[in-house]
Parts: structure tokens; sequence; C-alpha cells
């Protein structure tokens, strides 16, 4: 009788490291384009909780700095080449590129996600025409952090709503550059997304515009001239040197080493600023909102760092997935278990705020939630304008001559040029794309 060869699990793998290498191989590997601040670096330390809860997906990071993230991203999406299946993008990019049908729709989501529990201002900024094109993994505006001990030596007050002339006049009497500590710490790194972001904001209250209603570049009004010559001497008097180098991560890493007696930026950084463990002043530091000159319009942004699915992602649902992980409430738990209360993601879900471990472990957290709230990208300035966005233009074409403005305008701060000269390059920039996008009238 012939016998009937039945070969093992074994004998087909050829040995059981095979099996497991062949039971690897099929798991499903998501890319995810990600920005290199300190949340997202939390973000992949805590990943494997995610992987080992979903062996059938393995995570690929791509970690890169802000400019570069931005200029990744934006031509995987532009040329669909379908190398990210995750991307790392802000209230700029959503609604812009969700329109393009760029983006996959976050619909559907599971019920315990809580949606309803996200910050409605987030979810607006993430949307077009109602869709929810990503999720916020934080969402911050703007403020002042001081130096309280510092101020106290000097026997100065920050007021509760200082101004760009208070402001001056307290980092000309805290300025210590014989002893390492600066007047202020300011972003001067060339960037839409990086000088420009903040140094809009400034524009803004100091009653000045990007464009007219009729789209004519505004760059050389006084009221640019004014607030730009003002921002570039502050940091040319009392800011550290290399300023025209310095992002939000180099400031950072300056104002949490006790470097600054102040900075203006992102509200997201006060987590990090009020957490022992990163911060050495994190028991001196004091905030207020951001400084305001003629009119608040427009004196403090609103920004979300959110993840997002291209349409040209070849594993969307496994993308979902870690998406609504990343964005939970059960992440929120476990950067808390990680890192403390004070350094969970803020600005995202009403729940967070709620908590009274939030509350108690960071007292900035309702002075943050009112300043996300009351930020107003649909009336950004004092005088109207034909786009939304507080610390950007609304346009796609803002990317490009938002970037080359910046470079401008480091350039004034590096001592290349004047502001006057920076400016006049920035209004012919700025007219040029607008002109070629067909928006002037």
């Amino acid at each position: 009788m012939k016998r009937t060869f039945r070969p093992t699990l074994k004998a087909l793998c050829g040995a059981a490291l095979a099996c497991t290498a062949l039971g690897a191989s099929a798991a499903q590997t998501i890319t995810i384009a990600m920005l290199n601040n300190p949340d997202m670096i939390e973000l992949k330390k805590l990943s494997p909780a995610f992987e080992q809860a979903n062996p059938d997906i393995k995570l690929n990071w791509v970690v890169l700095e802000e400019n570069v993230l931005r200029q990744r991203a934006t031509t995987d999406i532009t040329t669909n080449s379908g190398q990210f299946d995750v991307m790392m993008i802000g209230t700029y990019e959503a609604p812009q590129w969700g329109k393009r049908g760029w983006l996959a729709p976050m619909a559907n989501l599971p019920a315990d996600y809580d949606l309803n529990d996200v910050v409605k201002t987030a979810r607006d900024g993430l949307s077009y025409n109602g869709t929810l094109y990503a999720l916020p993994f934080y969402v911050e505006s703007s403020m002042t952090y001081y130096r309280k001990d510092l101020f106290a030596a000097k026997g100065l007050k920050m007021p509760d709503q200082p101004t760009y002339t208070q402001i001056a006049e307290f980092a000309d009497k805290l300025n210590d550059k014989a002893n390492g500590v600066y007047g202020i710490c300011l972003r001067g790194k060339a960037g839409w997304g990086e000088n420009m972001a903040y140094s809009t904001t400034v524009v803004n209250t100091f009653g000045g515009r990007w464009f007219d209603e009729g789209w004519h570049a505004q760059l050389t009004s006084p009221e640019w001239k004014k607030a730009i010559t003002f921002y570039v001497d502050l940091l040319k008097k009392d800011g550290p040197p290399g300023a025209s180098s310095n992002g939000f991560n180099e400031n950072l890493t300056l104002m949490s080493s006790g470097k600054c007696a102040m900075w203006i930026d992102a509200t997201v950084a006060a987590g990090m600023l009020y957490n022992k463990q990163q911060s050495q002043v994190a028991d001196k530091i004091g905030f207020a909102p951001a400084p305001i000159e003629v009119t608040p319009n427009g004196s403090h942004w609103l920004w979300s760092w959110a993840l997002a699915i291209p349409k040209s992602s070849k594993q969307p649902d496994s993308a979902k997935k870690f998406i609504t992980w990343a964005t939970s409430k059960g992440y929120i738990e476990m950067v808390a278990k990680d890192e403390g209360w004070a350094s969970v993601p803020p600005g995202t879900r009403e729940s967070t705020y709620a908590r009274p471990e939030y509350q108690q472990a960071a007292p900035f957290a309702s002075f943050v939630l009112k300043a996300i709230q009351t930020a107003d990208p649909n009336h950004p300035t004092a005088k109207p304008v034909p786009y939304t966005g507080v610390q950007f233009v609304g346009v796609p074409e803002f990317q490009s001559f938002g970037t080359v403005v910046g470079q401008s305008i480091a350039g004034a701060i590096a001592g290349q040029m004047t502001v006057d000269q920076a400016l006049a390059a920035g209004q012919a920039t700025a007219n040029r794309a607008v002109q070629q996008a067909g928006y002037q009238k």
C-alpha cells in the first residue's frame, strides 16, 4: 500500500524560525511621516504598546524637522507617490488637501473614540465642508512665558494682558548676556510655519495684514514696517546669538535650560516647561497671554498638529487604526502614566480638561483652552482680508511665498539686509504669487 506523504508544518516552513519569519512577513507595515517635537517623540516611544495590541501591524517611523516634514509630505501628496500611510499635517493643509480629494475622510470611527469629546475648534480647523480629514494629536495657541524669579529680582510685574511695548521694556531690563541669560527668545528660523507663524501675529496686532481685500500685498505698509522693525530690533538687542537659526525646538531648549527671561510661542510648550524631568526652571515659570499692541485681532494663533491618511496609502484601514489609537483617551492616559499629567497632549479633548489630575498638574490648563477657543482664523486682522488663518494665509501658494518672505526676514535678523529691503523683496514675492494664481482683482 502506497503511503501518502503529509508534510508537517515544520517541514513546510523548513524550520520553526522560518515559520516565525513567515508570520512576521504577513504583518502590514505602515509608514508614518512625523514631526520631531517632544510630544511626537513620546508617541514613538509608547508605540510598541500599539504593535503588541495589533501584531498584524508594524510601524515604520520617518521623523523629520518641521520644514523638511512639510516639504516631504507635500511632495508625496501632490505626486500621489504613496510613500506614507500616515502624515502629520496641520490646520493649514487639512482643509486644502481634503478639498482636493487628497486625504481619506475620517469617517466611521469606533464608538468608543468619542469624537464629540474632541474640542470643536480643533475639529472645525481640520474639516472642509463639514467633513473631517485629520484627527488632532495636539492643539495649540500662543502665549507668553516668563521667569517669575527674574521678574521678582528686578521688581517687575507681568500684566494680565501685556503689550509689545511693555515686553520690550522688560526685555531690556532682564537682558543679562554676561551671565548667559537673554531678555527674550523668539522664533527667527526661516519658514512659513517657523518665523512667519510668529511674526505674522506681531503684524496682525500692530494692525497689519498680508493682503487687502483685492489681494494686493501689504508688506511695505506702515504697519508691516513698524511690526517687523520692532521684532528684528528686539531680537538683535535682547535675543540670543544666532537667533535667525532658532525655531520652536531651539527656543524650547534655551528656555527650559534657563537661558531666556521671556519666550512668546506655542501653548504646547507649557507642559514641557512645567515638567521637572525636562525643564531646569519648572518651578520658576509664569505665563500670560500673547502680547497685543494696537488691536487684539490675530495676536494669538490657532494650530493643530494632526494625523491624516493620504488617499495614496496602501494600508488605509491599518493607518486609521493607528491614528485613532494615537489620538484616543487611552493614549492620553498612557502619557500621563509615563510623563505625568502636565505633559499629556493638550487642546484636543474636553475630558482632559475636566480631569482633576490635569487641572492640578497643569496650572495653565484653563488658560490654554481659553486661548485656543478665542483664536479666530475668520477675523485675524483689524482690517478686512480675503483669506482665513491667523498665522498663515489659507491658500496653497502661501507655503511657497511665506517661506521666501521668511528667508528675507531671517536675513534682516542676521544683519544681511535691512528691514525695508526684506519687506520690499517680500512684497514682490507675495504679489507675484497671487497674480500668477489669479487672485488679484
